[in-house]
């Protein structure tokens, strides 16, 4: 089959500022030799750059059947949202300071616990970081060694608080409510807000914490029970629906801000002064957002990769959706944007593994990338060369921009990422083209790094991290088990929704397939092991967290965060690939629509 590859005059902006780009980091003596450039190399670029269409003799190629995107370029730059205006970020300041007040007014315990709790689900708590923890503090100061007469409510949310904010709470402020058998009273089940908070908590749990593991089971049929229930309130089984559906723990952050400002609108005790700085901040922070994602958009169409490369993903608002579940605060703009250029260039290099290169010419790339030379474009085809400048020039660049910040160079550490998850394609690659289907250990201890968290969360320890400890850059280089749980949790749930749309286009089999081929089960059966192990994966990140670590809890959270984020975008199937009806639900919410505004209203340029 031929492919023709109409790289017309109008690239040639973009390959030769990818020239230059090639050659500006003579400045870090680890980078001196990339900056050669070969002749057999500049007539490949001269090659790109005519009028005349390059024709390749090529052998059948895979087809991802993917759709065009959804949001294109012009859409994108044509938004405006006008909560970037100085008057509603004074009003936000007003507001915020009289928030503040609320929390230095509250005096008894619960009382704070639960507005603590309001504050975090609104999405506005990262105002109040010192304040809160100042607070939980002091809570479990007094609560260690003391006797619990607390009810199940006022238990649950104070273990979960505490628990979510770093405290080790031991399970046994949950024996008070068990009978002699050890199992939980069963007239607790009446107690509709104390089963839900109970079940919600019971998500904290560490490994080998059955008290936790029989809470969660003994809430989770008490609460399907109880909504059969005509007479439970509204409000409460709105709560309950939601909290079986996903816990609350596992959900993603900025989702769950926008749906509860709804909920708790609707309620009789709401705090007006809350609600309208609840309101504003998610609106204020919502056009802080569209112009990270605008500058992304403008930076993806100067790449070219998807005009060039149609066969890939064009999935440039879907990777931006990712960063934002990942870290949503404001101040984390440079963060957002880099890791957008990480997720689109792993998007397109998964699709060249996936679906286009033949093994031959993967086993090339492979060897491109482990070098990191710009010489080893000599040897690849010409789409893969318009990929692998991509890739070189700007991950150079992220690395030089973070050196500067640091004083330590980073390219080892992001190059070695790469080099990584490359051979892990080429592993599934080969496994596709000779038919073999490997054990779950055997996939899973490849997939765990082809899913591209490692390579997302060493480029994000740079982008956030002041100032870099030597003890955490050697466990960066080890892949900590942070690293390691969520990219366990990433893998598990986008094979839950995938794996049914990448073996009909001819994929290699994941963790559901291996595991109905090794132990004789049902797709039901596969897919409830695969969920048993997310759960089982939750646990150990939760021991993680509460570890002594040489991670910022900053990096910590970005590490859980890119858990929950795979666990929102593939509840519903493909919401990456394929970006399906919830995916864009969610994006015009999160993205396109402020609070108070219809999708009809958004202003264009």
């Amino acid at each position: 089959m031929a492919l023709l590859i109409n790289l017309c005059i109008q690239s040639q902006p973009t390959l030769y500022t990818s020239l230059r780009h090639a050659t500006i980091f003579k400045t870090s003596a680890s980078l001196t030799s990339t900056s050669r450039i070969s002749s057999s190399v500049k007539a490949n670029i001269n090659a790109f750059t005519t009028n005349n269409l390059i024709i390749e003799q090529l052998p059948p190629r895979r087809s991802g059947n993917y759709q065009p995107s959804n949001w294109d370029f012009d859409f994108v730059q044509s938004l405006q949202n006008e909560y970037a205006e100085e008057k509603y970020i004074k009003r936000c300041g007003v507001l915020k300071e009289q928030v503040k007040m609320l929390l230095d007014e509250e005096v008894k315990p619960l009382s704070q616990l639960e507005l603590i709790n309001d504050l975090l689900r609104l999405g506005v708590s990262y105002h109040f970081h010192d304040k809160i923890e100042s607070i939980l503090s002091r809570i479990y100061q007094g609560h260690k060694g003391s006797r619990n007469d607390k009810d199940l409510y006022a238990t649950a949310l104070e273990f979960r608080l505490l628990r979510q904010h770093g405290f080790d709470v031991s399970q046994d402020v949950f024996d008070c409510f068990k009978d002699g058998k050890g199992d939980f009273k069963p007239n607790l089940w009446k107690d509709t807000k104390g089963m839900l908070h109970l079940y919600e908590a019971s998500f904290l749990l560490n490994e080998h914490e059955s008290t936790l593991e029989s809470a969660r089971e003994f809430a989770c049929k008490c609460l399907e029970k109880n909504l059969d229930d005509k007479g439970i309130d509204q409000e409460l089984a709105i709560l309950v629906q939601h909290a079986l559906e996903l816990p609350l723990h596992w959900r993603m952050l900025r989702l769950e801000a926008k749906w509860f400002i709804d909920i708790y609108e609707k309620r009789a005790d709401r705090n007006p002064t809350l609600l309208e700085f609840a309101k504003l901040d998610f609106n204020v922070v919502q056009a802080t957002h569209l112009d990270d994602l605008k500058y992304t958009s403008r930076w993806w169409k100067s790449t070219r990769l998807a005009e060039n490369l149609t066969f890939a993903r064009d999935r440039l608002v879907e990777n931006f959706f990712w960063t934002i579940g990942v870290i949503f605060d404001p101040q984390h703009g440079y963060c957002r944007r880099m890791s957008t250029k990480v997720n689109a260039l792993i998007t397109t290099i998964d699709d060249i593994y996936d679906v286009y290169g033949t093994l031959d010419e993967l086993k090339l790339f492979t060897d491109a990338v482990e070098r990191w030379d710009i010489e080893a474009i000599d040897q690849l085809p010409d789409y893969m060369k318009i990929c692998y400048f991509a890739l070189y020039n700007y991950v150079n660049e992220m690395a030089c921009n973070a050196a500067e910040d640091h004083g330590i160079h980073p390219i080892h550490y992001m190059k070695k990422a790469w080099a990584d998850i490359c051979k892990t394609y080429l592993q599934e690659a080969k496994w596709y083209h000779s038919g073999y289907v490997p054990t779950l250990q055997e996939y899973l201890e490849n997939a765990w790094i082809s899913i591209s968290a490692p390579v997302i969360l060493v480029h994000a320890y740079f982008f956030v991290t002041k100032p870099i400890k030597k003890e955490a850059l050697v466990c960066l280089d080890k892949y900590h088990n942070i690293i390691r749980c969520s990219a366990m949790i990433l893998r598990l749930a986008d094979d839950l929704g995938t794996s049914s749309d990448e073996l009909k286009r001819g994929d290699v089999p994941k963790s559901i397939q291996c595991y109905m081929n090794e132990a004789g089960v049902s797709e039901e059966e596969a897919r409830e092991y695969i969920k048993y192990l997310i759960g089982e994966t939750w646990k150990r990140m939760n021991k993680e967290r509460l570890a002594n670590s040489p991670f910022s809890q900053t990096f910590i959270e970005i590490a859980m965060n890119l858990g929950r984020m795979a666990q929102c975008m593939y509840q519903h199937g493909d919401g990456h690939g394929h970006s399906n009806f919830h995916t864009k639900e969610r994006i015009r919410k999160l993205l396109f629509e402020p609070i108070g505004h219809s999708y009809t209203q958004i202003k264009h340029n």
